[in-house]
């Protein structure tokens, strides 16, 4: 089992989780939110894990009954809520599995506790249902509310929960983690921890793909030619990339990326400190053919096109808007 220390970057939120255990404070109702991929799954289980832990630390010891059973979750008293719906908790999800439920006491630990992924997707129904049982919780009863931010929760869910916050991690964090932890390459690594933005979870998820030098190698071969493609060759590629499980949020990230290495080299011009040196000569190009402010309009149409995908607009218009203004700004 891992542990604590595995999760690099967060220790505000690991010191508040080992002071209320050590003190016996804990609360029953806990908000851990942070982008994607920066460990809520990870911090609740191991917070989950340290609090059934039959050792009484405060930390997991691993090898009792309850950290074994953790390991292969299979924890009779730590329940991970399952939607119904892909992509949603709805109220019948809570009322059903956390609501109906908690009234029945631990199997064999001194706590039952809930876990609730992506409960930023709860409706304002939804939450209502839960909210009685955050007002009156039984004792052992402890539910965490694992969330990308707050502000989809109700003033009344936030007033009941205490806060903990995932920051993001620095680059060369994920980097020194990945290379020692993990044996990634030094290359690899940089790669990886750019594309992250802060995600260790992310990090991981490309150092461990046996993909990652085609996703890479589509990535540079499209930035390359940007000034002559067309938005049917652009929405071409990125689809291809799908055959290598990236999504196109993340192909995104990844131009997002090269761009920043294009901003980089302009204000440096330090050929060391781009992230995809095996292409430096085209990064220059397009740094001297590019001012400031229009690598920073594409940035932030990078970031437009992610908001319109999440939003479902139509992926070929989006696509169409990210080239016309990728090409407006480097020539």
């Amino acid at each position: 089992m891992k542990g604590f220390e595995d999760l690099i970057g967060q220790e505000e939120a690991i010191s508040h989780i080992k002071n209320a255990i050590l003190m016996d404070r804990t609360s029953h109702a806990y908000i851990i939110s942070g982008p994607e991929g920066a460990g809520k799954k990870s911090l609740a289980h191991l917070f989950a894990a340290a609090l059934q832990c039959e050792a009484g630390g405060i930390e997991p010891c691993g090898k009792c009954h309850s950290c074994t059973q953790m390991d292969t979750d299979s924890q009779p008293d730590v329940i991970t809520l399952v939607p119904k719906k892909t992509g949603l908790v709805s109220v019948d999800d809570i009322r059903e599995q956390i609501v109906s439920d908690i009234s029945i006491k631990p199997y064999s630990s001194s706590h039952k506790i809930y876990i609730v992924n992506d409960a930023q997707t709860m409706n304002e129904q939804a939450q209502n249902a839960l909210l009685k049982t955050l007002e009156e919780p039984p004792e052992y009863g402890i539910i965490f509310l694992l969330a990308t931010g707050e502000d989809a929760f109700l003033p009344t869910i936030r007033s009941r929960c205490v806060s903990l916050k995932l920051k993001p991690v620095s680059d060369e964090d994920i980097k020194k983690y990945l290379m020692e932890k993990h044996g990634v390459p030094e290359d690899k690594a940089d790669v990886c921890a750019a594309f992250a933005q802060g995600a260790i979870g992310k990090a991981l998820l490309l150092a461990n793909s046996e993909d990652f030098a085609q996703i890479r190698s589509l990535v540079i071969e499209l930035m390359k030619r940007m000034e002559d493609i067309d938005s049917y060759e652009m929405s071409m590629a990125i689809n291809e990339a799908k055959k290598y499980n990236i999504t196109e949020m993340e192909y995104l990230d990844m131009v997002a990326v090269w761009f920043r290495d294009v901003l980089r080299f302009k204000a440096t011009q330090d050929a060391n400190a781009v992230i995809f040196r095996d292409a430096t000569m085209d990064i220059m190009r397009q740094a001297n053919h590019s001012s400031y402010s229009g690598i920073e309009e594409i940035l932030e149409g990078i970031k437009k096109a992610g908001m319109r995908l999440r939003a479902n607009v139509s992926y070929e218009l989006t696509m169409e808007l990210l080239l016309e203004t990728i090409k407006e700004n480097i020539s």
